[in-house]
């Protein structure tokens, strides 16, 4: 066969190789982008706009407009409401700033007052788990120290949970802003004032008495962020744990839950900083104990504390010091006059804190067992 044929038989399959190539790849993409869903797999709720509100959490190109309440004295709360309510989330309405996101104030069209936290996009990873968790807590978690969820919002990729409003602020705004006042609007003014030792271990039972409901429950709930700034005041300065909404349920059928790490430097049990990745009641136990050090003394747990030999040291092993040592009295708050302090009550308070920040967590009590002991010294 001629050269110049062979070439041109050549150039000529290569072509035919191209084109049946080409062709394949084309049916195979049509096909996948024309296969209409099956009908079980439609979207089956619209807003009142007529958006689809697709429940998978993995159809991110579909917008979610859903909210639910869980007080009957509440309507439907929406989006624009909220928008309103916040003056679309201005700076000046802000009243907390926590882990998953920031706080606001926010009046609503009846005049209710509540709290509204707009979470961060990393709080949740579907709205199919944040609905499910919303509906659990929402409608079954009721405790006079828990703040109450009232309901949720969602539109498009803003998560806003709504919660009971508490009149008094944070326990840190207590702690350590004593000297100063806080004036979110017109009507809500705060005027800081040092805590009485009486007012104090009113909170702590407040708190503990919290934890044990939540770690009592079927299913237990880990806080896994208990610390001074998750703790609201109402105006008989009454204890409310806050941001237990974004904590994790246990299985009664396990030890433990694995999940991310989660809580606050200084208040995080031994066992977090050496590479434990599961959540256990024991770690709340431990967050706890350096919460009731932190209201006995005044002091941040974050932060060393320099005693005489010039050395710096933890919170805790300072206070387990000073209570071997049994100068308790001397590590309380200076803001409380000494005038009146029982000594014994101050160090059973403080032996029952370094229990609960015991190195290890199989030596820490369960918060039923705190509960009994913080109430044995009335």
């Amino acid at each position: 066969m001629e050269p110049t044929l062979q070439a041109i038989l050549a150039a000529g399959a290569s072509f035919l190789v191209v084109m049946f190539i080409s062709a394949g790849i084309f049916l195979l993409c049509k096909t996948t982008t024309t296969v209409p869903p099956h009908p079980d797999q439609q979207p089956r709720n619209r807003n009142r706009n007529g958006t689809r509100a697709d429940r998978d959490q993995n159809c991110v190109s579909i917008t979610i407009d859903e909210s639910a309440t869980y007080d009957p004295t509440l309507d439907r709360i929406s989006m624009p409401e909220l928008i309103k309510a916040t003056r679309n989330f201005s700076p000046n309405k802000i009243v907390g700033d926590g882990s998953f996101g920031l706080v606001y104030k926010a009046r609503l069209s009846n005049g209710t007052n509540v709290a509204v936290k707009k979470l961060s996009s990393d709080a949740f990873q579907g709205f199919r788990e944040f609905q499910a968790e919303m509906e659990t807590l929402g409608k079954n978690i009721r405790h006079r120290n828990l703040v109450r969820i009232l309901g949720y919002c969602v539109s498009g990729d803003d998560r806003i949970l709504i919660y009971e409003f508490i009149e008094k602020g944070s326990l840190d705004q207590w702690l350590h802003d004593t000297s100063s006042s806080f004036e979110e609007d017109e009507e809500h003014k705060i005027d800081f004032h040092p805590l009485s030792w009486e007012i104090r271990v009113k909170i702590i039972r407040g708190i503990a008495n919290g934890l044990k409901f939540l770690h009592n429950l079927d299913i237990p709930i880990i806080h896994r962020d208990i610390k001074a700034s998750n703790v609201l005041l109402d105006n008989e300065f009454e204890a409310h744990i806050a941001d237990f909404g974004l904590a994790r349920r246990v299985n009664p059928s396990h030890s433990h839950v694995s999940t991310q790490v989660a809580g606050t430097f200084g208040y995080m049990p031994p066992e977090y900083k050496e590479g434990a990745t599961v959540a256990t009641v024991k770690a709340d136990v431990y967050s706890f104990g350096i919460l009731m050090i932190e209201v006995a003394t005044g002091k941040r747990p974050n932060l060393p504390i320099k005693i005489e030999s010039g050395k710096e040291i933890g919170l805790v092993p300072w206070a387990q010091k000073m209570l071997k040592e049994k100068r308790h009295l001397e590590i309380v708050d200076e803001s409380i006059g000494k005038e009146g302090l029982r000594e014994k009550e101050i160090g059973e308070f403080l032996r029952i804190a370094c229990l609960c920040t015991s190195e290890h967590s199989k030596d820490r009590p369960v918060m039923e067992d705190v509960v009994k002991m913080l109430n044995f010294f009335d």
